[in-house]
């Protein structure tokens, strides 16, 4: 027995489809996105539930007369550190890359359908599905495998992430974790004080929870517990995580520290100092704070940038604060620069000052920088391995839109869609051999040592380092057209 169904996308267009009812959810949705000419998006009922493609017409109740909703959404491509996860539009998943560290997604291909929202850590990736229920994979000691907590990740509405181990809010406002115990994939020490969380923040091995009455509790490496400074910790309004520390801005703008004291965690020096702060910036084992005059005050080790003393005077009017692993980029008001750190790593801006006016952000790859001018060209600076020395393609880097970075390169996308690259080849800042795809790039994004673009027609386009995720050919029937 077949019905007429109909089909329609948000912008109003629709199409009557002849349909089984022993067709599956899936088969009708292919068959309305060929006949409204779209890529791949997801079925919604009258009643506004995402339907399940495996799922026959019969067991879904549909009826003739009855209107769909075919929701068509860009894809969002997330890169931990060796992979690439891709949402497609139906919100299914496909992953690249190294296998064992997240680019193999095949043992919970089944699960990923609806997915709302993918994190990583290093080696692991975890999407929250439709249901508020989780899906992991990639290397167990990098949180890859979630059994272990499965039937209490219910009703999840963030995740949030170390290098090692996974932490997911739920709706309650309490916490489930898993991953390397000592990088805070075990939180059994604080569970009972993880209630009413409202935002979670992560070093490379801690995490720190923000709760509703401004208080904050932290687990993962002992040497990050907060337990010193716990009475100072009220009114807790954002935190900031450099390698191994944290830094809280409190609602009077005053800023508590806690963590490594060689990675920032020992703020007292600079504490009188600490007031009306804004914003934090962290490098690697410093921290750099915003002040609403527009000043900044360093704090952490001083060849990281805790110690902007050599530039002090000239940091005034800031709007902007940028960092490599080990230094710092100010932008000020009037669009000039003030660099500091460690000067192999972007710390010393002095052969392109003249250069960096109007500038309008600045971009950062692991040693260097690159900022884009108002007039849309690019003035780089900092390790030229890492990204440093763009002189070969600067004729190139014209009406630069945004710059993406891996660890030691860089991509920009002009305004007419195409990509300029530059800085290690093997690690991205090569794109010869697919620059004639590289056409209509609406957003890219990097692992370590690979990009992935997207263009326009939902197609993805990748390269740098194939074990990084630089090589998607495998998968480029799922992604064209996703």
């Amino acid at each position: 027995m077949s019905v007429i169904l109909e089909v329609g996308l948000i912008s109003g267009r629709t199409v009557s489809l002849p349909a089984g009812l022993d067709d599956t959810v899936g088969q009708l949705k292919q068959q309305a996105q060929r006949a409204l000419g779209v890529g791949h998006g997801r079925l919604v009922g009258s009643s506004g539930h995402v339907m399940d493609v495996s799922t026959t017409l019969r067991e879904a109740r549909l009826k003739v007369g009855d209107s769909l909703t075919l929701q068509i959404s860009q894809i969002s491509v997330k890169g931990a550190l060796h992979a690439f996860a891709a949402t497609l539009g139906d919100g299914s998943v496909v992953t690249w890359g190294h296998a064992a560290c997240g680019g193999d997604s095949s043992s919970v291909q089944k699960q990923l359908k609806n997915v709302q929202q993918i994190q990583a850590t290093r080696g692991a990736f975890a999407a929250i599905l439709g249901d508020g229920s989780v899906a992991a994979w990639g290397a167990p000691e990098f949180g890859g495998d979630s059994t272990g907590v499965q039937k209490r990740l219910e009703n999840v509405q963030q995740i949030q992430a170390t290098a090692t181990a996974f932490a997911a809010v739920l709706s309650d406002g309490s916490v489930v974790t898993w991953g390397e115990s000592d990088c805070g994939g075990d939180s059994r020490a604080v569970q009972a004080r993880l209630k009413n969380v409202e935002q979670i923040q992560a070093s490379c091995s801690a995490f720190a929870a923000i709760l509703r009455d401004g208080s904050v509790v932290t687990w993962g490496e002992p040497n990050c517990d907060c337990n010193a400074v716990q009475d100072k910790l009220k009114d807790v309004q954002q935190v900031q995580a450099s390698l191994g520390a944290f830094a809280a801005i409190l609602g009077d703008g005053s800023v508590v520290t806690w963590g490594r004291t060689a990675n920032g965690g020992d703020s007292s020096y600079v504490q009188e100092r600490l007031i009306h702060v804004e914003q934090i910036q962290a490098s690697r084992s410093a921290f750099s704070a915003l002040l609403r005059d527009g000043s900044v005050v360093t704090w952490g080790f001083a060849r990281d940038g805790g110690d902007s003393s050599d530039v002090q005077e000239q940091l005034k009017n800031v709007v902007q604060i940028q960092a490599t692993e080990t230094a710092f980029a100010a932008i000020l008001r009037e669009g000039s620069v003030v660099t500091w750190g460690d000067s192999d790593s972007g710390g010393d801006s002095g052969a392109v000052q003249e250069q960096l006016k109007n500038v309008q952000q600045i971009q950062a790859s692991c040693a260097a920088f690159a900022a884009i001018l108002v007039d849309g060209s690019v003035v780089t600076w900092g390790r030229a391995a890492s990204g440093g020395f763009c002189s070969d393609v600067q004729e190139k880097l014209k009406c630069v839109q945004q710059v993406q970075a891996t660890d030691t390169a860089f991509a920009a996308i002009l305004r007419d869609g195409s990509v300029v690259t530059w800085g290690n080849p093997a690690r991205g800042g090569d794109s010869s051999a697919v620059q004639e795809q590289l056409k209509n790039v609406q957003q890219i994004q990097a692992s370590c040592a690979a990009f992935a673009a997207v263009l326009s027609d939902g197609s993805v386009v990748t390269w740098g380092s194939p074990a990084h995720g630089g090589d998607s050919s495998a998968l480029q029937k799922q992604l064209r057209n996703a």
